[in-house]
């Protein structure tokens, strides 16, 4: 006879993976209000209360689902930016950036927007920490431009936070349905190079190819 709902094992392998990984799928599939620790452990096979050894409730869940994905997407960013080299002028490096998160923001909507509204939230220190990780790096492209002389002088915080705004409009945009996917590429090239055209010195700020 199969088991019943209160015979599953209490341990199952590396369960809190197992429940994130569990609870992303839910996330992309049903949308975060279907989700429950409930069904996560009756999808993977362990008694409802096995969850409680990692996470104290549904909003712990969520808050390290968002953490996790803001570390992935901060591995994300600095493999594109890896890529281009410190050789590489501030438009390939910054347009490399940006391209990275649009991808990741389109390919994980979902999870993009749990993160997004997770990093303010009071109380979701570890979310915050993960997310300045991650965002940080731009701040750091933006004081390397500074320093080669390719972007004006100012706050790379300040700065760098308009390019991620005009790049999350985008990226919004297309999740939503109003901006064709096919488009995606070719607008965060537009709002890099417009960026570049109004924060630039006027040195170096051109595109290598």
């Amino acid at each position: 006879m199969p088991e019943t709902r209160e015979h599953r094992p209490y341990h199952h392998g590396n369960l809190r993976t197992e429940l994130l990984d569990a609870a992303e799928r839910s996330l992309r599939e049903h949308g975060i209000d279907q989700l429950s620790l409930r069904d996560l452990a009756r999808e993977i096979g362990v008694s409802h209360t096995a969850p409680r050894r990692h996470f104290a409730d549904r909003r712990a869940l969520l808050d390290a689902l968002a953490e996790s994905g803001f570390v992935r997407l901060g591995a994300r960013l600095r493999a594109a930016v890896d890529q281009i080299g410190d050789e590489g002028c501030l438009h390939t490096r910054l347009h490399a950036f940006a391209s990275a998160y649009a991808r990741f923001a389109t390919e994980n909507a979902a999870l993009t927007r749990l993160m997004n509204s997770s990093k303010h939230r009071p109380g979701a220190r570890a979310v915050a920490v993960a997310a300045a990780a991650a965002f940080g790096q731009v701040s750091d492209l933006i004081e390397e431009g500074q320093e080669r002389g390719e972007l004006k002088e100012g706050d790379p915080e300040d700065i760098g936070l308009i390019i991620y705004a005009a790049v999350q409009g985008i990226t919004s945009m297309v999740n939503d349905g109003i901006i064709d996917p096919e488009r995606l590429e070719g607008l965060v090239d537009t709002a890099v190079t417009q960026f570049l055209r109004g924060a630039g010195s006027g040195v170096g700020t051109g595109r290598s190819r």
